[in-house]
């Protein structure tokens, strides 16, 4: 064993692989482990429904975070998450095995080259690691000496341009170095793409200049070696600030992407711009002047410029190319990102109206998968929210019919597999065959954050709560400043039955948009499972869905021995709303103590096809009526039994 410098306890390691490089890793544990040290890796715990919990559990308990970097490894989104944890803690101890430096985000950090070490744990690499890993316990930099072997990455001219003064000079013996912005982002080459200004002189084309601005960000986001901060965290701090290093900090972003679009008659100048985060001086800017013919080719075009500007020396194949699942077709692309513009709305006047304009996009492009998912979903919202009792099931299957189509067309868009899993947990109460779906766009859409919310949403109804936190986690720092975002994570740990943690997240959710609906609702919810039943009713009151409040405050004032008031908010809930509220119905029933009235209202839910019944295996409020033989029957038709 090797002697400590110190009389403190060893440290403890968490050890961070692929799964490709498993014997490699096995043995440097057994040398570790042979040193003194106490080292966890995923190779102590079964894979299951925990599984994700103990690991982001003994990363956050461990003293130094040991990250093997392999040809595998530097391309894995859980291995790279792990080592920025590490990173911001100041715990990382990085470590190549395959002759490959870390990626972009990680080469501050001098690292140790074991490409060629043989296992031996009495030889100068093996001090070297067990040194280094005692000296970052103890807040000392590893110091390890750089390999003599040259970079793989090259110096150009642009990217001499876009480092400047923010450092493209070496750092720790040769690495070209960006932005040490410590914390700053999940990675290191990270970049917020503001909503382009409209310079047309007619708000109408609005819709345009934003969806420019919408299509770049999801075009760079499938690069591999990029983190692209989500439309609603840009947007949010696009409009609270004009600073860019303001905007760069609240994104926790390196660099800000912005720029503007005038369109005349059939002429499109694009103008984008590149500002680093940290001194708000412009890195790169480009003109871009196009027919509208070519409006499609433009925005390619642009998208490799901006990844070249930020990636030189990355190989091309890397790049970003055409939009994934994408249109050559100039008229449906315009009609998708009309159609975007009213679904963003959120009303049903436009729901219905994107929809039209979603339809006449598939119909000019039938491989259009973007569009066809987008045509999905607003076909679910509409059936669940708008829809007449005898329209609701065609909705479902033109939701379904429509993301099949994007699957097809786009086999790796993460977008279709997140419609399919929302028209089978909402529309066809299929919880087992939307998991499928949706785990798959999780796989797809690890670096897209309303892919990652949806999931989330997905695996907190369900009862997967460690798998929603792994997802909601990640979604929180592609996405730091979407109230959604938070919501998603307090009704999950709600259902988890971690009322602390939920009350935490809703409160985040409720600073970032005070207006938004269901927050309110959920906190008494936790407020009512607390026991105090005047509180939750002060915070039903104060929640702006008319559904959700009546339902809280007929259970909150019957609780206080309202019983009339509670009675005339259950008849106006009833009155006002009719069939698609059964599952509401059922909750305050339930509550009530009415059993048999409240099983009744939630198997008219279920042959409503209301999607609130996906939640019942774990809704609290359901708590009376759970242990039931006719609750049973429910949970089996859902597949949850």
């Amino acid at each position: 064993m090797i002697e400590e410098s110190s009389s403190k306890r060893n440290p403890s390691v968490f050890l961070s692989y692929a799964r490709e490089d498993f014997a490699k890793a096995q043995a440097i544990v057994s040398m570790l482990e042979r040193q003194g040290l106490t080292v966890w890796w995923d190779g102590l715990i079964e894979s299951g429904h925990e599984f994700a919990e103990k690991i982001e559990e003994a990363l956050q308990s461990a003293d130094v975070v040991v990250v093997l970097w392999s040809p595998t490894s530097i391309h894995s989104h859980w291995v790279r998450d792990e080592a920025a944890a590490g990173r911001d803690r100041g715990r990382m101890v990085p470590v190549t095995i395959g002759g490959v430096e870390p990626p972009l985000g990680f080469r501050q950090i001098k690292y140790l080259d074991l490409t060629n070490w043989r296992g031996k744990g009495t030889d100068r690499k093996a001090r070297q690691l067990y040194q280094a890993i005692c000296n970052v316990a103890a807040g000392v930099a590893a110091g390890f000496q750089k390999p003599s072997r040259k970079s793989s990455v090259q110096f150009t001219r642009r990217n001499v341009v876009i480092a400047g003064a923010a450092g493209a000079a070496l750092v720790g013996g040769g690495v070209i170095g960006f932005n040490n912005l410590k914390g700053r982002g999940p990675r290191g080459t990270s970049i917020g793409v503001l909503p382009f200004r409209n310079l047309s002189g007619d708000p109408a084309d609005t819709y345009f200049s934003d969806g420019i601005a919408d299509e770049l960000r999801a075009t760079l986001s499938q690069s591999s070696d990029l983190v692209v901060a989500a439309a609603t965290s840009s947007d949010v701090a696009g409009k609270k600030s004009t600073a860019p290093r303001a905007i760069a900090s609240a994104l926790r972003v390196n660099f800000i992407l912005q720029g503007s679009v005038r369109r005349e008659a059939q002429l499109v100048r694009i103008a984008v711009q590149i500002v680093d985060g940290a001194s708000g001086f412009d890195r790169w800017s480009q003109a871009f002047d196009r027919n509208l013919d070519d409006i499609l080719a433009a925005q390619s075009e642009i998208a490799a410029f901006v990844t070249d500007a930020l990636l030189s020396g990355i190989a091309a194949a890397k790049r970003p190319s055409d939009r994934l699942g994408g249109t050559h077709n100039k008229d449906a692309f315009d009609a998708y990102l009309r159609g975007v513009a009213l679904y963003k709305r959120a009303s049903q006047a436009t729901d219905f109206q994107a929809l039209q304009q979603f339809q006449r996009a598939v119909a000019l492009d039938p491989k259009y998968a973007v569009a066809q998912a987008a045509l999905s979903r607003a076909c679910t919202v509409i059936a669940n929210g708008y829809a007449r009792a005898g329209e609701v099931k065609a909705f479902h299957r033109r939701a379904e019919d429509a993301a099949q189509a994007a699957i097809q067309s786009a086999p790796r868009l993460a977008d279709g597999y997140s419609a399919l899993g929302f028209v089978l947990l909402n529309g066809e109460l299929d919880p087992t065959g939307a998991a499928a779906a949706y785990q798959r766009s999780f796989e797809l859409g690890y670096g897209n954050a309303d892919i990652l919310t949806a999931y989330a949403s997905f695996a907190g109804r369900t009862g997967r709560f460690a798998d929603g936190r792994v997802a909601i986690a990640r979604a929180q720092r592609l996405d730091p400043l979407n109230s959604t975002v938070f919501r998603t994570a307090g009704l999950l740990e709600l259902d988890a039955r971690q009322y602390d943690r939920a009350s935490t997240a809703l409160h985040t959710a409720l600073a970032l948009n005070p207006d938004a609906n269901t927050i309110h609702m959920a906190l008494g919810d936790i407020a009512l499972m607390n026991g105090d039943s005047a509180a939750a009713r002060d915070q039903y009151l104060r929640e702006p869905d008319p559904i959700s409040r009546l339902r809280g405050l007929a259970i909150a004032d019957m609780k206080l021995s309202q019983v009339k008031t509670a009675q005339s908010e259950f008849a106006e809930l009833k009155r006002k709303y009719g069939d698609i509220t059964y599952y509401q119905q059922a909750q305050v029933l339930a509550q009530w103590g009415q059993q048999d009235d409240a099983l009744t209202c939630l198997e008219k839910a279920v042959r409503a096809s209301d999607a609130g019944v996906v939640r019942s295996r774990n809704d609290p409020l359901l708590d009376p009526i759970r242990k039931t033989v006719r609750f049973a029957a429910v949970e089996r038709s859902l597949g949850y039994v």
